[in-house]
């Protein structure tokens, strides 16, 4: 008896020491704590969730991934929609969501953590009927006024990088078709998936061949839960080689986007 309280009592100190002790827990206790994949995804590109009226089950890298993701983890998928995508990525900081599918740059990874990419998007201009811009490098000029959603990568790499166009932000895609339909914005800039979906809504527009630049699109998990990454790494470089990412991309019909290699 006295043996089994002394190893009761080391286990228990052992158990206070926190960092010296590596324990290891189930992925699906860290990246779904509370028994649900909660999955941050907004409206409007095929990179995220987008309706399906044919079969009325919703669409969208994101969503196929996360469903999967939950599979693979033995709990219930919960697709949390927002309007806009700074608003995932304020819901993955404060741990709102469990998880998330966008473009990981350096600056949000300070607030998350990021898996290796599985998609590579295009980012370019949609242009109204009529303009006389043909090419990116024609944007960033005197005079021109370009819109971005509030928040994206796109506006901190262009607030960053114009010399001479004029930013104009948009809270959501919706707004910005709005704004290019009455003439408010020349050109809008993001990633080529979501201009392709904006392009149909009005008539006559077109996205410039060409691009401004690349996103990598990657699995974000909130800060606090690195002991995943390794389930996290395994999965995505699975979606790729066992085709679910491709699948799910031509399910959505994104455009403008390939598969990452896997690593």
């Amino acid at each position: 008896m006295h043996r089994i309280i002394v190893a009761c009592l080391i286990v228990a100190g052992a158990l206070a020491c926190g960092p010296a002790i590596a324990v290891d827990l189930e992925p699906r206790l860290i990246l779904a704590p509370s028994g649900t994949l909660r999955a941050g995804l907004y409206p409007g590109t095929p990179t995220s969730i987008l309706p399906d009226a044919g079969s009325g089950e919703p669409r969208g890298v994101g969503y196929d991934l996360g469903k999967e993701l939950a599979r693979r983890l033995g709990v219930p998928f919960e697709p949390v929609v927002f309007a806009k995508n700074a608003e995932v990525l304020a819901a993955v900081k404060s741990g709102e969501v469990d998880v998330a599918f966008t473009n990981a740059t350096a600056v949000r990874a300070r607030d998350m953590d990021f898996g290796p990419p599985f998609l590579e998007i295009e980012l370019g201009y949609l242009v109204p009927r009529g303009s006389a811009l043909t090419v990116p490098a024609e944007v960033d000029a005197p005079g021109l006024r370009v819109g971005v959603t509030t928040g994206s990568s796109s506006d901190a790499a262009l607030s960053r990088d114009f010399k001479h166009a004029q930013i104009v932000r948009a809270a959501t895609f919706d707004v910005a078709i709005e704004m290019m339909s009455t003439g408010a914005i020349n050109a809008y800039a993001t990633n080529k998936a979501a201009l392709f979906e904006m392009a149909e809504k009005l008539p006559g527009s077109k996205v410039l061949e060409g691009r401004w630049g690349i996103e990598r699109h990657a699995i974000a998990i909130p800060k606090g839960r690195e002991q995943a990454m390794a389930f996290i790494r395994q999965f995505t470089n699975e979606m790729k080689s066992d085709g679910v990412v491709g699948a799910a991309i031509a399910r959505a019909g994104l455009r403008g986007a390939t598969m990452s290699a896997a690593e």
